[in-house]
């Protein structure tokens, strides 16, 4: 069962995928255009020292989100 959650839930090492995104104006275009759209799978890989912002691969490319951003990203997990 799948369940839905923001991609703050995730922890190092572990993997979701994206379900829909929430951000409206230029931050969604931003996170269209590095390609999270719906069924891409996101792996988060690390965070700052101070817990924000977050690192994500994200086809093949590692991305920094601030935690604000990842609210708006709903993923889902096994």
């Amino acid at each position: 069962m799948r369940q839905l959650n923001t991609l703050n839930s995730i922890k190092p090492g572990e993997r979701a995928v994206v379900e829909s995104l929430n951000s409206t104006g230029t931050m969604r275009r931003r996170l269209l255009d590095i390609g999270l759209i719906k069924n891409t799978e996101v792996e988060c890989v690390g965070r700052s020292a101070g817990g924000d912002p977050s690192a994500y691969l994200i086809r093949g490319a590692v991305i920094a989100i601030r935690s604000e951003d990842c609210n708006n990203i709903i993923i889902a997990t096994n």
